[in-house]
């Protein structure tokens, strides 16, 4: 007989760093928030392979929700960080122009970041980037003062335990195998189980696999827009120590923000990430590849040498674009497709970790449950 939880939960399905940002801010005694996870603990996707930056809101069009949302992220992550003890730096962030035509750009990227309320911005030359990052070359550079990076880690295991403190259940090893809606009731049914669970919001959180949920649902993913291509990024770790204590970053590529020099809070250095399109979830490190990362930061780090670069980690990050073309995030209740009280969330890349807190509080909102 089929076992049926009957408690009309809050269902949030993935426990990537923003799933549990949203479980963190909807569970209290009054919500009974469940959360499905495919895998046997939260953040083994995306959220877990990354540069762990936190993003000032400089690359995103103004009111996208990209820029709103990263600009507001960022500050509720270092307001988390001091009040919780994770561990955040702001490190800033240099990007470099390594040749003329590219100073254009970052003049670009200033006016956009300045719109899009981002502090401590500012164009610096030769002899200030020779200041704020030692052995960089640049013949100009656009300072972030607000950026930095933090332990993804550390942050997810703070919204797991405010989450399940405030009574939330976490269901491991629980992928979502079909939804049906009937009598206004979503009845969802987990992989390989009896285990069925009936909710009237759910919120579709599930990271690389957010389009394949939605259609579940019964959203028509080709109308909608909303089908995800997969890219993967890989990262190359660094040998040898640089004097460099601050993130560096060329000008944005065409599907990522380039290769840049990425710092964790150890100090160690680590180059990446490229990005290239894929079909399945392999995670291993191309070292024919190595050439093109050297080529790459060896731009702006003209000391460093072949030798100096190990594989390190990769990533893959779900793009609704498939040809770098700028999309938003989608962050959508979906009653004008026939489902009310089922939420959307697809597309949730860079700057996905930065903004989490801020999309907590937007889903909240969508589904008018006040702090």
């Amino acid at each position: 007989m089929e076992n049926t939880r009957r408690s009309d939960p809050i269902v949030v399905v993935g426990a990537g760093v923003v799933g549990l940002a949203i479980a963190a801010r909807l569970a209290r005694p009054d919500n009974t928030v469940v959360v499905l996870e495919r895998h046997e603990r939260h953040g083994l996707e995306t959220s877990s392979r990354n540069s762990e930056v936190i993003h000032a809101g400089l690359y995103y069009p103004s009111k996208s929700l990209k820029a709103r949302l990263c600009v507001e992220g960022s500050r509720r992550l270092y307001d988390l960080g001091k009040k919780h003890g994770i561990f955040c730096r702001k490190t800033g962030k240099l990007l470099a122009a390594c040749a003329p035509e590219e100073i254009t750009q970052l003049e670009c990227l200033y006016a956009q970041g300045r719109t899009n309320g981002v502090e401590g911005l500012r164009l610096v030359d030769q002899k200030e980037i020779a200041r704020l990052a030692p052995g960089v070359r640049a013949i100009a550079g656009l300072w972030s003062a607000e950026t930095g990076i933090i332990d993804s880690e550390e942050l997810m295991r703070h919204f797991l335990l405010k989450a399940q403190d405030n009574g939330a259940i976490f269901l491991w090893n629980s992928e979502l195998a079909s939804v049906q809606r009937k009598d206004g009731i979503y009845h969802l049914r987990v992989k390989n189980s009896e285990e069925v669970i009936e909710a009237r919001r759910v919120i579709n959180s599930a990271g690389l696999a957010s389009d394949q949920v939605a259609a579940m649902a019964g959203v028509d993913i080709e109308e909608a827009g909303c089908r995800l291509h997969w890219f993967k990024g890989e990262y190359f770790s660094l040998r040898r120590p640089l004097p460099v204590s601050c993130l560096v970053y060329p000008v944005p590529a065409r599907h990522s923000l380039g290769i840049h020099l990425a710092v964790d809070r150890q100090g160690r250095h680590r180059l990446g990430p490229n990005a290239f399109a894929v079909d399945s979830l392999d995670y291993d490190v191309d070292l024919r590849h190595k050439e093109a990362f050297y080529e790459a930061a060896s731009r702006y780090l003209p000391d460093l040498k072949l030798e100096d670069l190990s594989p390190g980690t990769a990533g893959i990050r779900p793009k609704l674009s498939a040809d770098g073309t700028f999309r938003d995030f989608i962050i959508a209740e979906e009653s004008s497709r026939g489902l009310p009280g089922w939420i959307d969330l697809i597309g949730i890349e860079s700057p996905g970790l930065t903004a989490s807190a801020a999309i907590a509080e937007r889903v909240a909102d969508l589904l008018e449950c006040p702090a």
